[in-house]
């Protein structure tokens, strides 16, 4: 009875027992992650670098990991329980600190999430031309690659001996884009380079794990509606998103970060989770393999659109995509 409703409400699957930890949950799809593991019974650390006592480059005081882990108690009730750590990824002696504290309070890693960004304040995504490799800052460029890959591989160095030690155990690599479509040159090259990193190291750590029976894939939302999205790039809020449309109609294919957060839990509950190993995913298409919705009740694909839209005249139209 209690999977027959979950299913009518478009939710995935129960985790109860399971120990997650989501790198990177401060604020988007992290945080969303973090809290429908929540929900679905898990036991889930997150990390992050912007706490009620300090913020990270990113600049936003707003959203903490110790809102995000209070927002995973309110979601779980008695299931789950949300652990927040402060953390730098790119800072190997937190890292290993933060893993032997799940290793001595839990024993054990079901779920790893590397959902480490935080590379935007170092770009303008929004400029009309990009630079050339050679004309942008240096620095802003590596720090962007520091950000986007390096705390990926610091993290999953550290946590991965913990995951193996169970079969079963899942890492999530979460990018911008999916393999499909990042054929395409998403400039500039660090950004490029960035978003593309996730989806070899998915590839790459899934033949590695296949021998303890782990399973390694890479997801990626669509066009999120994260916090910055909404009220930094069109002044709106959730409640009002679809206004956004007339400055971008395209915004029409857009997703809560709810969507991602119930993909991430429909791979995890899944027993043959394997047959996903060193894939490339997207939250609509696991939408369309597990028939969960985002919590309007649609069901966004918006890398298909992207993709199909290039060969379309004519008007925006999301018919069939959403």
């Amino acid at each position: 009875m209690e999977r027959a409703q979950e299913a009518a409400q478009g939710t995935p699957g129960r985790l109860d027992g399971r120990i997650a930890l989501v790198a990177g949950a401060t604020r988007g799809a992290g945080r969303a992650m973090a809290v429908e593991l929540g929900r679905a019974g898990a036991t889930v650390y997150v990390t992050g670098r912007t706490t009620r006592g300090h913020v990270s480059e990113v600049g936003r005081s707003t959203e903490t990991i110790e809102e995000t882990a209070e927002l995973v108690d309110a979601a779980a009730g008695a299931a789950g329980r949300g652990i927040a750590v402060p953390t730098d990824h790119l800072e190997p002696e937190q890292v290993r600190a933060l893993v032997g504290r799940v290793d001595r309070e839990r024993g054990r890693l079901d779920i790893l999430v590397n959902d480490l960004w935080g590379g935007d304040v170092h770009l303008d995504m929004g400029a009309s031309e990009q630079p050339r490799m050679w004309e942008m800052d240096l620095d802003k460029g590596l720090r962007v690659l520091r950000l986007g890959v390096e705390s990926h591989l610091v993290t999953s160095h550290c946590a991965l001996p913990l995951l193996v030690r169970n079969p079963g155990g899942l890492l999530v690599e979460v990018t911008d884009g999916t393999a499909e479509y990042n054929r395409r040159y998403r400039t500039p090259l660090y950004y490029d380079l960035a978003k593309t990193a996730p989806i070899r190291l998915a590839y790459g750590l899934g033949e590695e794990l296949k021998e303890y029976g782990c399973t390694a894939v890479c997801v990626t939302p669509g066009w999120l509606r994260s916090e910055a999205m909404l009220d930094t790039a069109f002044g709106v809020t959730e409640e009002n998103w679809r206004d956004a449309c007339a400055q971008d109609p395209h915004f029409a294919i857009s997703e809560s970060p709810v969507y991602i957060g119930r993909a991430l839990v429909a791979l995890a509950a899944d027993p043959a989770v394997a047959r996903w190993n060193g894939r490339s995913l997207s939250s609509g298409g696991l939408a369309r393999e597990y028939g969960f919705t985002d919590a309007d009740g649609s069901a966004p694909d918006a890398w298909r659109y992207l993709t199909e839209l290039e060969s379309r005249d004519g008007p925006v139209d999301v018919t069939g995509y959403r």
